[in-house]
């Protein structure tokens, strides 16, 4: 998923055009309308802003917004005043079937022509759109003449997608004096993943309530924060991680009762996180790092390493590192011992043939896995003991 933000203004832009592009849905349409009440000249009244909603349904709805846009950005506003054009949420600047018609784009061509030679001091222009295709002509039209403000989703197959994510919260927060402690901003990126909109919305329902006390614990977030799939397998990861056996187990059933496959759960969350615990402990040894108080310490220690010291490590899509979920490892890596985590993970091997080949209870499996793990802790008072007994 994509998202991050961004924001370039063009060297030879004209101080009349303006852009406000991206994917990032909710940025671009919150950023757009706050630029057109401050583009809108003063004292102008109706007059002063004309609006061309191009979010088109065909090709021939778009070809017809943009020759609109040229008429109102070729006529002069009434009684010799400024006026504010704003092609709005325009969606035919991708790479669909839309923007690639030849009559979209000799239009477009016709508006390029229009903006090179100038539309006059009179009229300002702005358009804002999601899905840009960069590579087209027009959109390299508007990084010459326009002061343009690009807003993109981060891409979590990206490295370094959460510490981008993480600054976005940590400003947003603080605009509302909302100060989060580290594991609930952990938390709450992970919940969020980056999307603006929901950014915000969360923030919002912390805002009203906390009241006065304005700071932000990790039991608060998972009160409030919806807890998606992603953010189950990221509290079972940090359940496993902390040696919270109950809550581990609680997980565990509740991702099972939501219909996740007992070999997921295994393979998408239980191995990774032994795996990286495993991994942060042996760099931690072989190289004398001491334990981070945040994920973006270890990862600039990772990144000070030599190549070959970090060669076996797990990569992203990219090819990249996965060093935010090493970071977080590597908070709790002393936890354990090197041979707890060894056994931990040939106990993964066990319990994935079990589930494959066997026709054992799925739940009791996966359990085992969790026990081995996190060793014998009273739950509840007399869990562990029923498992000995199967």
């Amino acid at each position: 998923m994509e998202m991050a933000v961004s924001k370039t203004k063009a060297k030879t832009a004209t101080a009349n055009i303006h852009a406000v592009v991206g994917s990032d849905e909710a940025e671009v349409k919150h950023v757009a309308a706050e630029l057109a009440v401050k583009l809108t000249p003063p004292g102008a009244g109706d007059f002063g802003l004309e609006i061309i909603d191009a979010a088109a349904d065909n090709v021939d709805q778009a070809a017809a917004r943009i020759r609109s846009t040229i008429e109102a950005l070729q006529t002069l506003p009434f009684f010799g005043r400024a006026k504010l054009v704003w092609l709005k949420n325009v969606n035919f600047l991708g790479d669909d079937q839309k923007a690639r018609s030849a009559a979209v784009q000799s239009a477009l061509e016709e508006l390029s022509e229009l903006l090179d030679r100038s539309i006059g001091s009179e009229i300002t222009f702005l358009i804002s759109a999601t899905e840009v295709d960069k590579r087209r002509a027009f959109y390299k039209t508007l990084t010459k003449r326009a002061e343009v403000q690009v807003f993109d989703r981060l891409d979590s197959g990206r490295a370094g997608w959460e510490e981008e994510a993480t600054e976005i919260v940590r400003q947003r927060a603080k605009k509302r004096k909302l100060q989060f402690a580290a594991d609930a901003l952990d938390l709450f990126v992970l919940l969020t993943g980056g999307d603006t909109r929901q950014i915000d919305n969360e923030l919002e329902k912390l805002d009203t309530f906390l009241g006065k006390d304005r700071v932000v614990g990790v039991e608060v977030v998972r009160e409030l924060v919806p807890l998606s799939r992603t953010g189950v397998i990221f509290e079972l990861s940090t359940a496993l991680a902390t040696r919270d056996l109950e809550l581990a187990l609680t997980l565990v059933r509740r991702l099972l009762d939501h219909g996740e496959s007992a070999v997921g759960i295994l393979l998408v969350a239980i191995v990774p996180t032994i795996r990286n615990l495993l991994l942060a402990k042996d760099l931690m040894e072989r190289h004398r790092l001491r334990p981070p108080h945040s994920p973006f310490q270890f990862i600039s220690a990772i990144n000070r390493l030599p190549a070959k010291a970090t060669e076996h490590l797990p990569r992203k899509k990219d090819g990249s590192i996965n060093a935010y979920a090493l970071g977080i490892a590597a908070q709790h890596a002393d936890r354990f011992e090197t041979n707890q985590l060894i056994e931990g993970m040939q106990a993964c091997l066990e319990a994935n043939r079990q589930l494959v080949t066997t026709q054992l209870d799925h739940e009791l499996i996966l359990t085992e896995v969790v026990v081995k793990l996190l060793g014998e802790t009273k739950v509840g008072g007399t869990l562990v003991s029923r498992l000995s007994r199967h």
